[in-house]
């Protein structure tokens, strides 16, 4: 049975709830990553419990051209992907859940993102990595239980590729043309995209 780290929701709202998107990402992880604030516990039994939040890595991946046009990647979500309340839709972010079986490393949550990023995607350009914000998005059933840390990572080739089945239809594409298909998008990505690149 698959263990993931959770926060409590009350110690996020104390910190200062909030509904879409926040930059303040050092005010929240200092406090959220504390170690008596992180557990792990059931998957399956924490998708159905508000009382916690599955803090996930979110990574966008951001191309600039030489001529200053910004392009990201996105695909869309095969029906084989562990969330089906995300089937079918489109998405900018890579990522998911951090692990007990991450918790042997350092930093448990650098970790988890590695991990996730090397199962699903194929890196094959330099990259430079900073933190963006978070997401919480208390109008979906997913977001309920979810606290999304967005990085970008702006690489400097368009080589990203999938590694999963599930991850279809993937590649660059302008930040005009997605924001012109933002409704296509699940919520943290339109949040993303409204909130970063709008």
């Amino acid at each position: 049975m698959e263990h993931v780290l959770v926060v409590p929701t009350p110690v996020f709202h104390q910190i200062g709830h909030f509904q879409g998107f926040s930059t303040d990402t050092a005010r929240y992880l200092e406090e959220l990553l504390r170690p008596e604030n992180m557990s792990y516990r059931p998957r399956a039994e924490m998708e159905q419990d508000p009382t916690f939040k599955q803090l996930i890595p979110y990574v966008v991946f951001r191309y600039t051209t030489q001529s200053g046009e910004v392009q990201l990647f996105q695909y869309t979500r095969g029906k084989g992907q562990g969330e089906q309340r995300l089937h079918s839709k489109r998405s900018i972010g890579i990522g998911g859940h951090i692990s007990s079986d991450d918790s042997s490393a350092l930093s448990v949550y650098d970790e988890g993102m590695r991990r996730e990023l090397a199962e699903e995607v194929r890196i094959e350009t330099p990259y430079r990595a900073s933190l963006a914000g978070l997401i919480n998005d208390d109008l979906t059933e997913v977001g309920k239980v979810h606290l999304g840390v967005v990085h970008i990572f702006d690489v400097e080739r368009k080589e990203v590729y999938p590694r999963e089945d599930q991850i279809i239809d993937s590649g660059f594409r302008t930040v005009s043309e997605l924001l012109q298909d933002r409704e296509q998008f699940e919520s943290w990505s339109k949040i993303c995209l409204e909130a970063l690149f709008a």
